[in-house]
Formats: structure tokens, sequence, C-alpha cells
């Protein structure tokens, strides 16, 4: 291993020494079983190219984080994110302009139900004072079920 700057040593025999039962490490090498031996070596060369990746991936660290420093101070970088952030504002802005659109219809809604209401309790009440008794009793127009009316109600002549 030394003389040809191996990584892993690896030695198949059919003669394991004791405590190997197909293969272990002994002394920093492989021991194999003739069996067992193209399992093994498949097994490390996956350890092997993991190995090569990570110390690909470490060569030229230093530069790479200057690199990534140099962006981050830069202005490229400040232009994103300010782009993001006005995205953001705007689509809250968005959403704020909805709202208060929304509101609006609601309130406008809201009014126009009370009217209905108020026109619906008058001609109800015209009518019994037209028809008297015989008009035939709707409970959520009378005076037991008034608070459940809004409590704007009011009369026709308000309008």
């Amino acid at each position: 291993m030394i003389e040809t700057r191996a990584a892993i040593a690896i030695l198949v025999s059919v003669a394991l020494p004791d405590g190997v039962a197909r293969f272990g490490q002994v002394d920093g090498v492989w021991v194999s079983d003739p069996l067992s031996a193209i399992p093994l070596a498949a097994a490390l060369r996956q350890q092997l190219v993991a190995l090569d990746r990570e110390r690909q991936a470490s060569v030229g660290k230093n530069e790479k984080m200057e690199l990534l420093y140099q962006y981050l101070a830069g202005t490229e970088f400040k232009q994103k994110i300010e782009g993001i952030v006005e995205a953001f504002t705007g689509m809250q802005e968005q959403i704020n302009r909805e709202r208060r659109a929304m509101e609006k219809q609601w309130k406008e809604r809201e009014k126009q139900i009370e009217r209905v209401i108020k026109n619906t309790v008058g001609l109800y009440g015209d009518m019994q004072g037209i028809i008297g008794g015989q008009i035939p009793e709707i409970p959520a127009l009378e005076l037991s079920d008034a608070k459940e009316l809004p409590e704007k109600a009011s009369t026709i002549e308000e309008q």
C-alpha cells in the first residue's frame, strides 16, 4: 500500500485468519474469501468514488468562499434582494387594495339587505294593519323575534 500509495488493500485467500468468517479488516488490510471478494471490492469502490467526490468538492474551497463573499457583498445580490422585496411589497399592496374593495362591496350589500329587511317589515306591518289577524303570521317578523333583525332597521320613511 505504501509503495503504490493505495488507499485500500484487499487480500483474497481461501485460508482466512482467526475471527474472520467471510471477510474483514486485519491491520488495515481487507481480507476476504474468493466468494466475497467481488461484492467487497464493489462496496469499497463506491466508498472510494464518494471520497473522491468529497475531495473534488473541497478543491478550491477558499476561492469559492471568496467568490461567494464577493457576490453577497456586491450590487448584483443587493439588486436581486431588492427585487424580491419590491415584488412582495407589490403583492401586499394589491391584497390591501382588494381587501378595501371587498369591504366596500360588503358594506354596500349590508345596506341593501337592511333596506330589504326594513321594507319587508314595513310591508308586513302595513298588511297587518289593513287585513288584521287574517294575514298568516311570519315569526321572523313578529315583535318577539325582532331582536334577530338588525338594530339599524327603521321605518320606510327614513329612506
